[in-house]
């Protein structure tokens, strides 16, 4: 069975143009092409990439956010409460009306204080200040030895500056050991986001991430097998240069040198509509679509592959909508938004609108006592004695 299915997944049908079998793409001493069996490295060093990400912050992010004053916001703690803490973990992290209701009864606490509660839980479970700062600062550092060993990797290499040379000799095309390193240190990080995802910040296009990620493994992966290397490479180095400023973007952002943050915001904008709206689109999809089938006749994996491409710019479209909405309100307002991709945190602000509540609420009570006690009727006539107003604390004669 299992026999089977490996023969049926390596047709060569859907893996090579018509005309090419796998005897084709047999190695020598002097030409190596690329192997799927070479993947599996990159969950190995997937592994490093995380062990050497957690000495990063440790030792490097955490004392670089002290010296920078990157401060954590003091957040009070919700008291301890097993009634609540089992409905927050088995059930829900946001009860609706009626759930808090029967809560509030179970615990004989008033609703607003289930509701405080509940509040200052979720708070407790953000991830604090300088957890975003240190996260930042290791994908920055990894964007930019990415973006630049991809400069170095592909300068001298004639498909950077003539796309059509992506499929000259395609798939007969000798992988380099350049080529392979940087395949490798690519895929290997984006399978270390995937390990550390339910550790990370999460935004809230989390799950568009996810999409993000699965989509760009397969793309590194299937490209591996199918030698589109050198299509890949060029995917790889576009979606680096934008990232190399959105990361100290919010580095800055955290450190609140706002001008700093607006400005490096400004010209991500810039890059990401650019290489992702405009450089994209003809550098790969229509590279990919159109000069490809110069060489070869369609197949399997010119669908796939062109799927693979298609669904990143979605996802491109998507995030670029976001961009254009802040910069939108950047030039409206005269400030940056924040990061609309957030999970914003609920602030003492609702606190302070319970506590006017609860203002209002002994307002009206001591209202409807001083009523009870004879000082104003209800149907608005004078009381029979002489005193009439209040005013500072003391009774005056009429």
């Amino acid at each position: 069975m299992a026999r089977s299915l490996y023969e049926w997944l390596w047709q060569h049908e859907f893996w090579l143009p018509p005309g090419i079998t796998w005897e084709d793409m047999q190695e020598s001493e002097d030409i190596h092409y690329p192997q799927p069996r070479d993947l599996l490295l990159s969950i190995p060093f997937a592994l490093i990439l995380v062990v050497i990400r957690c000495a990063f912050e440790r030792a490097i992010a955490l004392p670089l956010s002290t010296k920078l004053g990157v401060r954590d916001k003091q957040r009070p703690k919700a008291q301890p409460n097993s009634v609540l803490e089992i409905f927050y973990s088995s059930r829900r992290k946001n009860p609706e009306e009626g759930e808090l209701l029967s809560l509030a009864k179970q615990c004989d606490l008033p609703v607003r204080k289930v509701e405080k509660w509940f509040r200052r839980r979720r708070n407790m479970d953000r991830p604090s200040l300088s957890k975003k700062f240190s996260e930042a600062c290791w994908r920055f550092t990894f964007y930019i030895i990415s973006f630049f060993t991809g400069l170095a990797v592909l300068y001298d290499k004639p498909w950077f500056w003539d796309h059509r040379e992506c499929w000259t000799g395609y798939p007969q095309q000798p992988l380099q050991p350049s080529l392979f390193w940087y395949y490798m240190l690519e895929l290997s990080f984006y399978w270390s986001l995937v390990f550390t995802l339910p550790f990370d910040v999460k935004r809230k296009d989390f799950k568009e991430q996810i999409v993000h990620h699965a989509a760009t493994i397969f793309l590194i992966s299937f490209s591996y097998c199918a030698n589109y290397i050198r299509i890949g490479t060029l995917v790889m180095v576009i979606h680096d240069a934008s990232d190399c400023f959105l990361e100290p973007t919010k580095i800055f952002n955290y450190m609140k040198w706002k001008k700093t943050c607006d400005s490096l915001f400004m010209i991500f904008s810039a890059v990401f509509l650019i290489s992702r709206l405009v450089i994209y689109p003809y550098t790969v999809l229509y590279n990919t679509y159109y000069y490809s089938m110069e060489i070869f006749q369609p197949f399997f994996g010119y669908y796939f592959v062109n799927v693979l491409l298609i669904i990143l710019q979605l996802l491109h479209v998507f995030w670029s909508c976001l961009i254009i909405h802040m910069v939108y309100k950047f030039i409206l307002q005269g400030t940056m938004e924040k990061d609309m991709r957030s999970d914003t945190e609920e602030s003492d602000k609702d606190e302070e609108r319970d506590k006017i509540r609860e203002k209002e609420k002994n307002g009206i009570a001591y209202f409807s006592n001083v009523t009870s006690n004879g000082y104003i009727q209800r149907n608005g006539s004078e009381p029979l004695n002489n005193r009439a107003h209040l005013a500072n604390g003391h009774a005056k004669e009429r």
